[in-house]
């Protein structure tokens, strides 16, 4: 097939790529549908397979009202207590149309902290409430630098609103992170579909 070449210089008629060059892929690993679950997670296909791998939250419903949705990694123990330093903003409106804000959230945040880090925060346990979202961790398997992640969820809040929730921060050590586990703060997560990508 020949390139062609318009009056501006764009190119068309362009249907594949060499062999040689890598378009990138969104690869499935893994998928994990909660039932009144205590906890998920994801304790292989985390490893130096790719450099980027990807969790998408979808339809995270808790069994509990005012309940958070929180992650933690392990790194190379039996425990998910990695060292974490994290940050975020989150922006919200309620159903009522009034108080939309965007701010820094102090509350939720973390300094070198080996507990879990909420992800949605004051969930809506009512039948329709829940949330979805992304984390994406970066090169998990290095052993020479931190492990960063960003995540970010909109989940109905129970005041009600729309939390539209911000974070970003590392794993502050040098072994390499080999599980994730979500949970609740408390109670079960109630239903909802966790799925793991590897991103080349």
């Amino acid at each position: 097939m020949a390139i062609k070449v318009a009056n501006n210089q764009s190119l068309t008629a362009i249907t594949a790529l060499p062999s040689a060059v890598s378009g990138g892929a969104m690869t499935l690993l893994e998928t994990q549908t909660a039932s009144s679950s205590s906890t998920i997670s994801f304790t292989s296909n985390i490893d130096d397979t790719y450099d980027e791998y990807v969790f998408k939250f979808i339809d995270i419903h808790p069994a509990s009202d005012g309940v958070e949705f929180t992650v933690n990694f392990r790194d190379g123990g039996s425990a998910y207590d990695a060292t974490k330093t994290t940050t975020l903003f989150i922006a919200y409106h309620p159903e009522s149309g009034s108080g939309a804000t965007l701010a820094y959230n102090t509350v939720n945040d973390l300094a070198q902290s080996t507990g879990v880090q909420n992800i949605m925060v004051d969930m809506d346990a009512d039948n329709d409430g829940c949330g979805a979202g992304e984390m994406i961790l970066f090169n998990p398997s290095s052993t020479t630098f931190v492990k960063h992640f960003i995540i970010k969820t909109n989940y109905m809040h129970n005041s009600p609103q729309s939390i539209n929730y911000n974070l970003a921060g590392y794993c502050n050590t040098t072994s390499a992170i080999d599980g994730v586990q979500f949970k609740m703060s408390s109670g079960n997560i109630d239903s909802g579909v966790i799925k793991l990508y590897g991103i080349s």
